[in-house]
């Protein structure tokens, strides 16, 4: 009874850390060095549940695996797949064809992460009897784990699925091969909003500039892609892309999606925009001035922050947003600027910034700049810098900013090791035809 209760607690506290690791992960403050301190707990945990064996597997892990807690259905998952990876991905399988959402995003996550490779083949193997939601979320956890060759997506390309295509796109987006000219130019021409965006991105990682004109397009409409869209307009360089930008902020409800992707366009103008919008209230202001803290490098705190203020009374009954959801977002920890204090830092610091070269954190961007922001910087902010590196090395080197902090570092390390063969200029002027 004893050792029962131990297993339990490995049980509960992993599933409860699991939740936290993955909301830090989107963090708008920590950085890579405090997840992983939560990381090794989770770890702990899951390496306690290992080691009970075959017993504590069917007396605990089966029947968890079989419930709707995501927590216990990852951690279930994940220690299954290292004790019995046939049997287990038998079980996920089965089970992603009718469970709930949120138990599907735990089942994926658990492939994503798993530590063992033996069950890869077997996924392979399985993908031609799977329906279609479980072959784009099968290939995404191959996509994710560099597991899935470009042949393997040219197959899948032909289905008649959209999410089976998109996924298939995916897998050439994050190889060195991405697709032929030709065919880049159909899957461009897909009416099917995700398999056209996915197709954006596919050409983009290859360096079209049919994609990085069809990207524009979409930043300038208001589909489901826009925001990614308009941080990739970012990323660009071109004047053209930071003037649309900047007129976007002045729009209420382009405001925030405009803010999030400035903050990574790294410009003194990008910078003085953010600026004056601190000025506003509380949910702007907090982003705006993570966007001018991204491209200045100052730090957001003493006083050029407003005191904490206690969010926990509720608000007037006629007051409150009903349709609003409850869970706090990343953005809602960033911290309220003050804004005179700011303008004054920045009446100090305008001088040693240039209208014509970009910034990041401060200092002029370059790959070190880059992998320094991905090494060091907010977890919210890594999944784009890690899409730039991406970008920049046409695949050759991901960092993946959602898989655990160890397989991190050695992705952050390889980069490091190649980063003199990174160019440098604005992304879409390096594209070719």
């Amino acid at each position: 009874m004893w050792l029962e209760s131990i297993k339990e607690e490995h049980l509960h506290e992993a599933s409860f850390l699991w939740e936290r690791w993955e909301a830090l992960l989107h963090d708008a403050r920590l950085t890579l060095t405090d997840v992983a301190v939560i990381e090794e707990r989770l770890l702990a945990h899951l390496d306690g549940l290992m080691l009970g064996g075959e017993s504590v597997a069917e007396a605990l892990l089966w029947p968890a695996l079989e419930g709707e807690d995501p927590g216990e259905v990852f951690t279930a998952a994940f220690v299954t797949l290292e004790q019995a990876p046939p049997r287990a991905l038998d079980a996920i399988l089965e089970r992603l064809t009718t469970a709930p959402r949120p138990v599907k995003n735990a089942l994926g996550r658990a492939l994503e992460s798993s530590l063992g490779e033996s069950w890869v083949p077997l996924l392979l193997a399985r993908l031609g009897t799977l329906e279609a939601p479980c072959v784009a979320l099968s290939l995404d956890v191959l996509a994710s784990r560099r597991a899935a060759r470009p042949e393997l997506a040219f197959e899948w390309l032909s289905h008649p699925d959209a999410s089976v295509v998109a996924s298939a796109l995916r897998i050439l987006a994050t190889s060195t091969t991405g697709l032929p000219p030709g065919e880049l130019s159909r899957w461009l021409a897909d009416p099917r909003p995700e398999v056209h965006w996915e197709a954006v991105r596919c050409g983009l990682q290859s360096g079209s500039r049919t994609a990085w004109s069809a990207c524009r397009e979409v930043a300038r409409g208001s589909g489901p892609y826009t925001r990614q869209a308009l941080v990739l307009l970012a990323l660009a360089g071109e004047d053209a892309d930071l003037r649309h930008l900047l007129t976007l902020t002045g729009d209420e409800k382009t405001r925030a999606e405009a803010l999030w992707a400035l903050g990574f366009s790294g410009h003194k103008a990008a910078a003085e925009a953010c600026l004056e919008l601190c000025g506003q209230p509380a949910p702007v202001a907090r982003l705006a001035a993570e966007a001018f803290a991204a491209i200045t490098g100052v730090t957001l705190e003493g006083p050029h922050v407003a005191p904490t203020q206690d969010e926990d009374a509720l608000p007037p009954l006629d007051e409150e947003d009903l349709d609003e959801s409850l869970v706090p977002r990343p953005e809602d920890s960033l911290p309220v600027p003050v804004y005179p204090s700011l303008a004054g830092w920045w009446r100090d610091a305008r001088k040693d910034f240039a209208a014509d070269v970009r910034y990041l954190g401060g200092k002029p961007f370059d790959e070190g700049a880059l992998l320094s922001a991905l090494s060091d910087g907010p977890m919210r902010r890594r999944p784009v810098h890690s899409l730039e590196l991406a970008l920049r090395t046409r695949g050759a080197h991901v960092v993946h900013p959602f898989a655990f902090t160890r397989r991190q570092s050695v992705e952050l390390a390889a980069a490091r090791s190649a980063r003199s063969r990174m160019p440098l200029g604005p992304l879409a002027r390096l594209a070719r035809e």
